[in-house]
């Protein structure tokens, strides 16, 4: 478990770096002596976790902060590609050509959903299948309120077979273009997305959907809807952008819901205390009292939001009785 803590912290200090255009906190021996370790020992370390060269996934994050800033912004591509950690543009434009098969000005003038190397999570307790690795006390209420959500898309894979975000990904895996890394990676790069997040969802086979919305690695449960679950991102209700062949695009009309919220805590150790928290409320809430029930008409959705450092909710459609 330290060593799945020191790589989630080198993964989260090279985004930092990359952000603050500190380039030369960015070595592997710099990253190495602060946690005291050989060089080659923290290599090592970093490719049996992560499944990849230190090298390769720092080359990718700083291809992926500079691909958002030519989607984003209009400065200038030689400014982008040195404060992205790249000694020229030449060297810029051959590195963005070979990864997303295009060059930067090309893709500027046309963005297009390529697979960006998005941030791993090495310390994921939904991945590694412990739930949290504490029930400590979390401090702060579940609050309870309704709000109106206007029409949007969703763009997203299904699978109508998985139990679980382990499984879901299991099974993806088995498609071609649909595992993790690839789907995470075309929903980064897309342009417009409502909640700038990733997501999931599950369909029950009428058309009732469920979707978790969170940061962009996601998370994937059933939490009790049958039949199908899937993944992706929220987007306006206009965008006519391109839709990777993979993805299906999903109309979601404006609605009522309401919304059971949890500030922010620690994931490591409250992850699963705030997760039973909410879980509770929504079974102790009385619909009856409020004037509303669940509505459960195909095409409603059911959202889910995973930010530690700023809230743990759920979105669940109503009506009113």
């Amino acid at each position: 478990m330290q060593w799945y803590r020191n790589i989630q912290q080198i993964v989260d200090e090279i985004d930092r770096c990359i952000r603050a255009h500190e380039d030369d906190a960015l070595t592997l021996l710099r990253l190495a002596a602060r946690f005291g370790y050989s060089e080659y020992h923290m290599s090592r370390k970093f490719r049996e976790i992560t499944g990849m060269a230190f090298r390769d996934y720092l080359r990718g994050r700083r291809l992926a902060h500079a691909l958002i800033r030519l989607r984003d912004t209009r400065e200038r591509i030689l400014d982008i590609a040195l404060d992205c950690g790249f000694s020229s543009q030449e060297a810029f434009t051959r590195a963005f050509s070979a990864a997303y098969g295009m060059t930067p000005g090309a893709y500027r003038r046309k963005p297009v959903p390529v697979v960006l190397r998005t941030v791993i999570k090495p310390l994921d307790c939904y991945l590694m299948g412990i739930g949290g690795t504490g029930m400590a006390q979390t401090t702060g209420d579940v609050k309870t309120y309704f709000v109106t959500i206007p029409a949007h898309k969703y763009l997203h894979i299904r699978n109508y077979e998985s139990i679980g975000y382990w499984d879901f990904w299991q099974k993806q895996s088995r498609i071609p273009g649909q595992d993790c890394e690839t789907i995470c990676g075309l929903l980064a790069s897309v342009e417009g997305k409502l909640d700038d997040a990733g997501g999931q969802a599950a369909d029950s086979g009428g058309g009732q959907v469920m979707a978790f919305i969170n940061e962009p690695s996601g998370r994937i449960c059933s939490w009790g809807i049958p039949l199908a679950e899937s993944y992706g991102v929220r987007l306006p209700a206009d965008y006519d952008a391109e839709v990777p062949p993979q993805m299906m695009l999903m109309d979601v009309p404006e609605g009522e819901y309401i919304v059971f919220e949890h500030g922010p805590f620690d994931y490591e150790r409250e992850n699963a205390a705030v997760e039973a928290k909410i879980e509770a409320a929504m079974k102790a809430f009385d619909y009856d009292a409020s004037g509303y029930r669940l509505d459960t008409t195909p095409g409603r959705v059911f959202y889910f939001y995973h930010d530690t450092q700023r809230f743990f909710k759920y979105v669940r459609p109503v009506c009113r009785r």
